[in-house]
């Protein structure tokens, strides 16, 4: 048994010699193999770079050149396209220049315009402050409403009549002529002072008060103008004067801060009005004018019409006279001619037949059968009473 497992171990070691004495042959084949191949693909490689590197420049130096042909086109394309946009901005760019050179002047130019304006608004608003120069304003506001209502100087208004009455003389701004002979007062007043104070005013609360002054200011001159009763210095006037305001912000102004002004200006006879009122007021009297004129006219053409009814009446009894005398004509023309026919032509007749004469035969005169028409009785507006006819009537 121990020399059985002798020999087997035996065996067994010279196998695993043997393994081993191959395993190093195969190791050495592999490196000897793995040399040679490195060898020949550094050989095939150092071979075939050169030309790889020779194919790899012909091919990117065509492609190259292919590259800057179509570069060059599309180059050209798209500076095509983009030149036309390119001027168009250089265009835009000089009108902007241009716009904003403009706007500036203009900025500029509006500056000076707005602070010119301001210096004028304040030297206006200096301006009238002055009694003269307020009571001007208004006077020139009356007769600029009293121009858009569309009346006539010295025919539709007088300005500035002087009155004299117990209180001395009187002089206002506008007296308006009514139809009938009536007359109406308009006298314009301009309470400035609280009402540009209120403009100025620095806050809210000051200005509200300065507002309240100006209704103040209001009602002070309606209860003077209420006093001086211009109605009693004419005849025909109702009891009541019109009190212009000339701005309608004095008139809404004066109202937001005292709502019972309208009523009070009532009570003391003194209506107020502000240039919209009063254009209403004035155009409805030249349109009650134009309807007297038209009234006028009519009654005119009534006058005529009745003295036209008269002359046709004169004229149909003329002629009517006319026809009398052509019948009495007629029938005296046909006696006549029957004498002639019965008396005369008879004897004629037997002298030819007689042969006392060659002459030829007179011819015989004929009678007149037609009589003059009798004309219609004439009715109103000159005209006759039936339709005209063709028949004539015989006496």
């Amino acid at each position: 048994m121990e020399l059985v497992i002798a020999i087997a171990a035996a065996a067994l070691a010279a196998l695993l010699a043997a393994w081993i004495a191959r395993s190093s042959a195969r190791r050495q084949f592999a490196d000897e193999m793995r040399e040679a191949f490195q060898s020949l693909a550094a050989d095939a490689l150092n071979s075939n770079r050169a030309a790889f590197l020779d194919l790899a420049k012909a091919s990117f130096e065509g492609f190259q050149a292919q590259a800057a042909l179509q570069f060059d086109s599309r180059q050209k394309a798209i500076d095509g396209l983009v030149q036309p946009i390119a001027d168009t901005l250089k265009k835009v760019d000089v009108k902007l220049g241009e716009a904003e050179r403009e706007r500036l002047e203009a900025y500029a130019r509006l500056t000076e315009q707005v602070t010119a304006l301001g210096s004028t608004a304040h030297t206006l608003s200096r301006a009238l402050r002055t009694p003269a120069v307020r009571g001007r304003w208004g006077e020139m506001q009356l007769r600029r409403v009293v121009e858009i209502a569309g009346m006539l100087r010295r025919c539709d208004f007088d300005e500035q009549p002087a009155l004299h009455g117990d209180n001395g003389r009187l002089r206002p701004d506008l007296i308006v002529h009514l139809p009938g002979g009536k007359q109406i007062v308009v006298d314009a007043k301009s309470p400035l002072d609280a009402f540009l104070d209120a403009q100025e005013a620095a806050d809210e609360e000051t200005r509200t008060l300065k507002l309240q002054a100006h209704s103040r200011q209001v009602r002070e001159h309606m209860d003077k103008l209420g006093s001086k009763a211009y109605w009693e210095q004419l005849t025909e006037s109702p009891e009541m004067v019109v009190m212009f305001l000339p701005g309608e912000t004095l008139f809404s102004a004066a109202l937001q801060h005292d709502l019972s002004l309208i009523e009070h200006g009532l009570q003391q006879r003194v209506l107020l009005a502000s240039p919209i009122t009063l254009i209403a007021l004035l155009t409805t009297v030249a349109h009650t004018w134009r309807q007297e004129a038209l009234t006028e006219n009519f009654r005119e053409v009534a006058t005529l019409g009745r003295d036209l009814h008269e002359r046709l009446a004169k004229f149909a009894e003329h002629l009517d006279d006319v026809r009398k005398k052509l019948d009495g004509a007629v029938q005296s023309y046909n006696a006549a001619a029957g004498s002639f026919e019965s008396r005369v032509l008879v004897s004629a007749r037997r002298l030819r037949d007689l042969k006392v004469t060659t002459a030829e035969e007179l011819p015989p005169a004929e009678s007149i059968d037609t009589v003059p028409r009798v004309l219609k009785q004439i009715g109103l507006m000159g005209l006759p009473d039936e339709a005209t006819t063709d028949e004539a009537e015989p006496l």
